[in-house]
C-alpha cells in the first residue's frame, strides 16, 4: 500500500455559519448527550429514584422546573411496619439546609496491618430550619450510628434514632420540634468498613518499589458520600466543609483544602496518630468531599498563586513519569481562567495517580484523583498518544473546577450540565483554541446550582441577538426533546418519497419498544452526490422533505448526519446500502471518511439490534480493502471481532469462514503498518489515530492466523530478549509480547517471567507480562504459572485474581484454571474471605463473549459466498457443582460487573 490518499469533510458555507453560531446553542449539547447516556443513566439507575422531583430548595413556584416532576406521594418502604412518612420519598424533604460541616474522618489503618479494615469518625452539621419540623433526615448507608444529639439555642433531646435502608435515610425523632429560622448542629458518630470495592472511602493495594503497599482513597460520586459519613446528599446541598483525618504517621493526609495543622494524639492502645487538619473549603457538595491517605511522593509547581502537586507511586515519581503532567496542569488552569474570565478560587490542587481506580478520573474540588494509567507518563514512550489522552483527561478534570465544581447541576437528570462542558473544554484546553463563547452563565451561578432552563436561557440571548440563523423553535423547545425524555431517536429515510421518520432507538428492538412515541426536533445536515445540502429540521415523528427523493440511477445517492453533527442513527432502506456499497467499492474517498465510519458502525449497530438484516451490513465491508483509514478499520474490526473469543472461535467451523473473508481485505493494511514496523516505527510519532488503534489491527491479524504476523511478534520478542534496549514499541507491546510468548518454548515465558521481576519494570509493563505469560501454548507452563499465583514471594496476592482469569480466557488454560480453582478453593476462599462468588464471576466472566458475527455467522457468511458453515453455541457457563455463597449484595454485585468482565482485553 502507498501513502495515504487525502481524505476530507463535508462543509458548505451555510453549514460553516450554522456551525459557528450554534456552538453554544445546540451542537454542544448534542455532543455531550454520549456523556448523559453513559456515565449518567448508569449512575442515576443507582440513586434508586427513576423519576427525580423538584430540588429541595426549591419554593412552590419552582416546583416542575425543567423536566423534574413534582414531588410524589409519600409510600411506606415494603415490609415497613411504620407508617408513611417524608422517609418514604427518594428525595431529602426542604425543612433543613446544611450550612457547614465539621467533619472527623479516622481509618484505622497501619502499614503491614491485616484485615478487615474500618473507619470511625464524628460530624457536626450546622443546618438552617426552613420550616418547623421534629423528624431530621441525613443521608446515611453502611454505617453504623451512635452518640445523635441536636444542639441549638436549647438542646432538644433526640427520642429515637434509627434507619431506613429502601432511601438510605438516618432517621432522628425529636422530642421537639425544631423551629423555622433557627440554626441547629446536628451531632453523630459513625464506624463504617473500609473495603476495596474502589467506591465511597475504600483501601487498595499496590506494589511501590518492590514492597507491597496500601493507600486509602474515596470515590464519593454520585451517592457515596452518605457511606463515608451521614450527609445531605445531594447535590444542590452545598455547605462548607472542616475535615480532619486522623492516619497513621508513615502516611501522609490529603483533602479538598491545604493542611493547616498537623498534631499528635494517642489511641486507647498507646498508638500514636498524627492528627491533620485541613483548612475551611469553598461551598461545595457532598459528592465533591475527597480523602487521600498514602505514603505517596510527589513533584510541585506554583501557577498564580495555585500549588500544583502531582502525587504518585515513590518509583512512578522517582523515574519522572509525573513530570507530564505536572508541565501541562498548570497552563491548563491558566488558560480556561483566561477563557472563563473567572478566577480559579482555591489555593492549591493535587491530582493523585492511584494505581487502581474503577472512575478512571474524578474532578473533586483541589484533590483531583485518576488510574494511574491516566495521569503518568513513561518518558521513553515517544508517541503522542498517550501525551494526547493525559491532556485530554486532565483537560477534562480542571474543566470540572467551574462547570461541575464552581456551577453545579441541581439534580443528577442534569449531569450532562457538569459532563457536557466538562467534555467539550477538554477538546479546547488541549489543543488551545481561541476563545468564542460568552460565559454570562459561569458568573451568575458562580457557588450556586442550575438547572438546565437557567442555561436555555443564557443560549437563547445569544441566538437572539443575531440574525443569520433561524431555529424552527426556541432553545429550551429543542434541547428539552432531548435532555428530557430517555434515549436518543434513529431516522429512517425512504429514498423513493423523501420521508423521514424517527423513533426511539433501542439496543434489542421488539414490538413492545416501539409502543412509545418520543419525538426529538432534529437537525440534519447531508450531502446529495457528493454536494452538501441545507440543513433541515424534523421537527415530528415522521416528514417528508421531497428534496431527498432520488432516481434510479446507481450515481445518485444521499448521506444523512454529515460529519456525525447530529446524535442521532440513520437507517437506510436496503436497496440504498447496497447503492452506497457498489460506490464504496468504486471510490472510498467519495464519501467523508467520518461517514464512511458512521455507515459501518450504524449499520451494524442497528443489524444487532434488529432493525435491518445483517446482510446488509456485510455488505459494507466488501471494499474493505481499499480502505486505509485506521479508525474506519477499527469500528469495522470492533463490530466484527469482540475480544476474548479465542476459546470460542477455535472451537467452530466458523473461524476459517472469516479468515479467508477478512484477511483477504486486511491484508493491503496490515502490511503497510507491518513495513513501517519492522523499517521505521518513528513515522508514526505524530499520528494519533494511528497509534492508538495499531494494536486492534496486528492483534487481529496475529489472531487470524496470519503468519507474517506471527512471524513479525517473533522477530521482535527475539531482538529484545537479544538485547532489552532492543524494546517492543510500547503501543503494540501487550500483542506482540503475547503472540511472542505463544510462538515460543519456556525460553519465551522464562524471559517474560524475567522482565516481569525486572526493578526496571513499571506497573504497566508488569500487567503486560502477567498478559504474556498466560498466552504460551504449553500446557505445563500454565499450569506452573498458576502455581506461581499461589506463592507470595513470587507473585502479589493482589495478582492471583488477574493471573487465573487471563490463563481462563484462552483455550487451553480455561480447562487448566477450573481445574485448578477447583482443587484450591479452600485456600483461595480463605484468601478471598466472604466473596467466594465474587472470585468464581473474576475468574470465569470474561471466557464466554457474545458477538453479533457469531450469532448470526453462518447466515451471513453463506450469503456473501465463503461457503456453508454449522453453527451452534454452548451455554458460556462454568460447570456444575461450582462452591457457591449468600447472594452478593447490591453493591458487591456492581464491583463483580465492573471488574470481573473487563479485565482481560485480549482479542486472540
Amino acid at each position: 500500500m502507498g501513502p495515504k490518499a487525502a481524505s476530507g469533510f463535508y462543509l458548505g458555507r451555510k453549514s460553516a455559519a450554522l456551525l459557528a453560531l450554534l456552538l453554544a446553542a445546540l451542537l454542544l449539547a448534542l455532543a455531550v448527550l454520549g456523556a448523559l447516556y453513559g456515565r449518567c443513566l448508569q449512575e442515576v439507575e443507582e440513586l434508586r429514584a427513576a423519576a427525580a422531583p423538584a430540588s429541595p430548595t426549591a419554593g412552590p413556584e419552582e416546583e416542575g422546573a425543567g423536566c423534574c416532576p413534582p414531588t410524589p406521594s409519600p409510600r411506606p418502604s415494603p415490609g415497613s411496619t411504620r407508617p408513611p412518612g417524608v422517609w418514604d420519598n427518594p428525595r431529602l424533604p426542604h425543612a433543613l439546609l446544611p450550612l457547614h460541616y465539621e467533619l472527623r474522618l479516622w481509618p484505622r489503618v497501619s502499614p503491614g496491618q491485616p484485615g478487615p479494615f474500618v473507619f470511625s469518625g464524628q460530624v457536626n452539621i450546622t443546618v438552617r430550619c426552613a420550616q418547623d419540623t421534629a423528624t431530621v433526615l441525613l443521608h446515611s448507608s453502611e454505617l453504623e450510628l451512635w452518640g445523635a444529639a441536636v444542639r441549638g439555642p436549647l438542646n432538644i433531646e433526640v427520642a429515637e434514632l434509627w434507619l431506613e435502608e429502601r432511601q438510605e435515610y438516618a432517621v432522628l425523632g425529636l422530642r421537639r420540634s425544631l423551629r423555622a429560622g433557627g440554626r441547629y448542629v446536628l451531632q453523630l458518630s459513625f464506624r463504617g468498613p473500609l473495603s476495596e470495592d474502589l467506591d465511597g472511602l475504600f483501601l487498595t493495594r499496590y506494589t511501590d518499589q518492590g514492597q507491597s503497599s496500601m493507600l486509602i482513597a474515596s470515590q464519593l460520586e454520585p451517592t457515596y458520600a452518605r457511606t463515608v459519613y451521614p450527609c445531605f446528599d445531594e447535590p444542590a446541598m452545598k455547605a462548607t466543609f472542616n475535615i480532619i483525618i486522623v492516619h497513621h504517621p508513615s502516611y501522609v493526609a490529603l483533602s479538598n483544602m491545604p493542611a493547616i495543622d498537623a498534631s499528635e494524639m494517642k489511641d486507647e492502645n498507646g498508638s500514636l496518630w498524627t492528627v491533620t487538619t485541613f483548612n475551611t473549603t469553598l461551598k461545595m457538595s457532598t459528592y465533591l468531599t475527597a480523602f487521600v491517605v498514602c505514603d505517596f511522593d510527589y513533584i510541585t509547581r506554583t501557577e498564580r498563586g495555585n500549588e500544583i502537586r502531582i502525587w504518585g507511586r515513590k518509583e512512578a515519581i522517582k523515574n519522572g513519569h509525573a513530570d507530564y503532567a505536572l508541565n501541562i496542569t498548570g497552563p491548563l488552569f491558566s488558560f480556561l481562567e483566561d477563557l472563563f474570565n473567572i478566577s480559579y478560587p482555591l489555593s492549591k490542587t493535587d491530582l493523585v495517580a492511584l494505581p487502581d481506580f474503577a472512575a478512571g478520573a474524578m474532578e473533586n474540588w483541589g484533590l483531583m484523583t485518576f488510574q494511574e494509567s491516566a495521569l503518568m507518563y513513561i518518558p521513553r514512550d515517544q508517541f503522542g498518544s498517550k501525551k494526547a489522552m493525559i491532556c485530554l483527561i486532565v483537560s477534562h478534570e480542571i474543566g470540572h473546577q467551574w462547570f461541575g465544581n464552581l456551577v453545579t447541576m441541581n439534580w443528577w437528570n442534569d449531569l450532562w450540565l457538569n459532563e457536557g462542558f466538562a467534555s467539550y473544554f477538554e477538546y479546547i484546553g488541549a489543543s488551545y483554541m481561541e476563545p468564542r463563547l460568552p460565559l454570562s452563565y459561569l458568573k451568575a451561578f458562580s457557588f450556586s446550582s442550575v438547572n438546565q432552563d437557567d442555561l436555555w436561557t443564557h443560549i437563547q440571548m445569544v441566538v437572539d441577538a443575531q440574525n443569520e440563523v433561524q431555529l424552527p423553535a426556541s432553545v429550551k423547545k429543542i434541547m428539552d426533546s432531548w435532555t428530557c425524555q430517555n434515549g436518543f431517536p434513529v431516522l429512517t429515510l425512504n429514498l423513493s418519497t423523501g420521508i423521514i421518520s424517527q423513533e426511539q432507538f433501542y439496543n434489542k428492538r421488539t414490538e413492545n419498544n416501539t409502543t412509545y412515541n418520543n419525538t426529538w426536533m432534529v437537525p440534519i445536515s447531508w450531502i446529495r452526490n457528493g454536494s452538501a445540502q441545507p440543513l433541515v429540521w424534523l421537527d415530528k415523528s415522521s416528514k417528508m422533505f421531497p428534496e431527498m427523493q432520488i432516481t434510479d440511477s446507481e450515481h445518485d445517492w444521499i448521506l444523512l448526519n454529515v460529519n456525525m453533527a447530529g446524535y442521532y442513527r440513520v437507517n437506510y432502506d436496503p436497496l440504498h446500502l447496497k447503492r452506497l456499497a457498489q460506490l464504496l467499492e468504486k471510490d472510498p474517498k467519495a464519501i467523508p471518511v467520518v461517514n464512511r465510519l458512521h455507515l459501518i458502525d450504524d449499520a451494524f449497530t442497528l443489524a444487532q439490534a434488529g432493525y435491518i438484516e445483517i446482510e446488509s451490513a456485510f455488505e459494507l465491508t466488501k471494499y474493505l480493502a481499499k480502505e486505509d483509514e485506521m479508525f474506519v478499520w477499527y469500528s469495522v474490526l470492533s463490530n466484527l471481532i469482540p475480544d476474548n473469543l479465542e476459546n470460542i472461535l477455535n472451537n467452530y467451523e466458523l473461524y476459517p469462514f472469516l479468515k479467508k473473508y477478512l484477511l483477504k481485505r486486511m491484508l493491503p493494511i496490515y502490511h503497510y503498518y507491518a513495513s513501517i514496523i519492522r523499517q521505521n516505527f518513528d513515522a508514526l510519532a505524530d499520528d494519533y489515530f494511528d497509534q492508538i488503534h495499531l494494536e486492534k489491527i496486528i492483534n487481529t491479524a496475529c489472531w487470524l492466523g496470519l503468519q507474517d504476523c506471527l512471524n513479525l511478534s517473533s522477530e521482535l520478542y527475539t531482538k529484545w530478549m537479544e538485547n532489552p534496549d532492543n524494546e517492543i514499541p510500547f503501543i503494540i507491546k501487550r500483542t506482540i509480547c503475547c503472540y511472542g510468548v505463544a510462538m515460543g518454548s519456556d525460553n519465551e515465558w522464562d524471559f517474560a517471567w524475567k522482565m516481569y521481576n525486572h526493578h526496571n519494570s513499571t506497573e504497566i509493563d508488569k500487567d503486560i507480562m502477567l498478559f504474556a505469560m498466560s498466552c504460551t501454548r504449553e500446557s505445563w507452563l500454565l499450569y506452573r504459572y498458576l502455581q506461581y499465583s499461589l506463592n507470595n514471594s513470587l507473585l502479589s496476592s493482589d495478582n492471583i485474581s488477574i493471573v487465573i482469569s487471563n490463563v481462563a480466557a484462552t483455550e487451553i488454560g480455561q480447562r487448566i484454571a477450573w481445574e485448578f480453582v477447583t482443587e484450591n478453593w479452600l485456600l483461595l476462599n480463605e484468601r478471598y474471605g466472604k466473596q467466594p462468588n465474587y472470585v468464581i464471576h473474576l475468574y470465569f466472566c470474561s471466557c464466554f463473549s457474545d458477538s453479533l458475527v457469531y450469532r448470526s455467522g453462518a447466515r451471513v457468511f453463506g450469503a456473501l459466498g465463503a461457503g456453508p458453515a454449522r453453527w451452534s453455541r454452548g451455554s458460556g457457563r462454568p460447570a456444575s457443582g461450582m462452591p457457591a455463597d449468600a447472594p452478593l449484595k447490591p453493591r458487591d454485585q456492581r464491583t463483580v460487573r465492573r471488574n470481573a468482565c473487563g479485565r482481560s482485553t485480549r482479542a486472540v
